[in-house]
């Protein structure tokens, strides 16, 4: 047990565990208790993403502590289990632990952490992040293809809505990002329909069950999952 408290938010990188920072390993192998998400079905089924990067590890699975988010349209549920899972890290804190959670991807971007350092931040309990790789930077270097170069702007996009939100962007950027585009890919393909645009498409980067393509009509075809993205350039 440590005799000083910490906290550390560690970024597990997109999907492939030999992403992770030197660093972030190091703190997963020196932690007294790991904090992953992971998502609860309303079937009961529970998955996480973020334990199946920790298991490659092979570090104390004792160590390992989820807390698996119910998404609900108000978000009461999720709020509840963050403070819930908040009021165990302030235990584990108090009892002198060195502590990390992690998120997938970079733990600074869309990431379910953020939740619980505004709580840890409130607290002032001492916290330190571990920056890592995201899903749109790998998509990048599996399609040999830069985001941006010079003065290029690039922006990313979560879930776009519209296509006049959609079209503004490429009006006012080289590069845009959409991610998490399960939903609205019908405002996606009605804009592309009427531009000439160099497209990449990728899902669940640095898994198995990585897929990239360039082709529209063939990723119309495909059941688009959760962790999936396109990069746009004019």
């Amino acid at each position: 047990m440590n005799t000083e408290s910490i906290i550390y938010g560690v970024s597990l990188g997109p999907g492939d565990p030999d992403l992770i920072t030197l660093k972030g390993l190091k703190i997963l192998q020196e932690a007294d208790k790991i904090y992953y998400p992971g998502s609860l079905f309303s079937s009961g089924k529970k998955s996480s993403y973020s334990l199946s990067i920790l298991e490659y590890y092979k570090l104390d699975s004792t160590k390992f502590e989820g807390f698996y988010l119910e998404m609900d349209l108000e978000r009461v549920k999720v709020s509840k289990l963050y403070d819930l899972t908040f009021d165990k890290i302030v235990e584990d804190y108090n009892n002198g632990l060195k502590i990390a959670i992690v998120s997938e991807g970079d733990v600074s971007t869309f990431s379910s952490f953020s939740y619980l350092l505004e709580k840890i931040n409130n607290s002032k309990l001492n916290v330190q992040l571990v920056p890592g790789v995201t899903s749109y930077s790998l998509a990048a270097s599996e399609n040999l293809a830069p985001l941006c170069l010079q003065n290029e702007k690039l922006v990313i996009l979560p879930r776009v809505q519209t296509e006049e939100e959609l079209e503004e962007a490429l009006m006012h950027f080289n590069t845009v990002v959409l991610m998490k585009i399960k939903s609205v890919m019908d405002v996606v393909n009605n804009v592309l329909s009427k531009g000439n645009y160099s497209i990449n498409y990728s899902e669940k980067l640095g898994t198995k069950n990585q897929f990239t393509s360039s082709n529209l009509e063939e990723i119309n075809k495909r059941d688009i999952p959760y962790f999936s993205l396109i990069t746009i350039r004019k």
